[in-house]
């Protein structure tokens, strides 16, 4: 953990009504110093989006090693990688060599089409690769708190993110 990382508390409620995945998650974020709002939010989604018992917040973005969040067996190895924004394609050679699933979640629609576009010919060949972009119907940022309380429905692949005050709704674009 950096330094001068930010704590924050996300107390979530998901309901996955796809996956019928009914749990409450108690989390503790780090907030590296140069993570905007809006990436801890979408690193909150990633979360939520493929909750388990044994999902992880790692160091990311403070760290080559790791990615965001990830997944391992009891004998350690990784069975899944989540890193976020747009990853070289190094990183992600890196990433599907040393994991059984790698997903990459895009959320900035202009810089993640020109990425993707640019990269897309040489990820044919990473079985183990999806790659996501989040469609964002609202301000996600107006649910970041340093102690949030989030109720998180998943029905149809469509995320409702609500706190009492605001909600927004998440869809994906399955981009491979």
């Amino acid at each position: 953990m950096a330094a001068n990382a930010t704590i924050n508390k996300a107390l979530l409620n998901i309901s996955n009504m796809d996956e019928h995945y009914y749990e409450e998650h108690n989390l503790t974020l780090a907030q590296h110093p140069s993570e905007n709002d809006l990436r801890l939010m979408i690193r909150l989604v990633a979360f939520v989006l493929n909750a388990n018992d044994t999902l992880m917040f790692c160091k990311g973005i403070s760290t080559d090693d790791e990615p965001d969040l990830w997944q391992k067996s009891f004998g350690d190895d990784i069975e899944m990688w989540i890193d976020l924004g747009q990853p070289d394609e190094k990183r992600i050679k890196k990433a599907c060599g040393r994991s059984e699933k790698v997903k990459i979640y895009t959320f900035k629609e202009t810089l993640a089409s020109a990425w993707f576009k640019q990269i897309e010919g040489s990820l044919s060949r990473f079985k183990n690769l999806q790659i996501i972009h989040l469609n964002i119907d609202g301000d996600i940022e107006s649910l970041y708190n340093r102690s949030m309380n989030l109720q998180c429905s998943i029905l149809d692949n469509e995320l409702t993110l609500s706190d009492n005050d605001n909600s927004v709704i998440i869809t994906q674009n399955i981009y491979k």
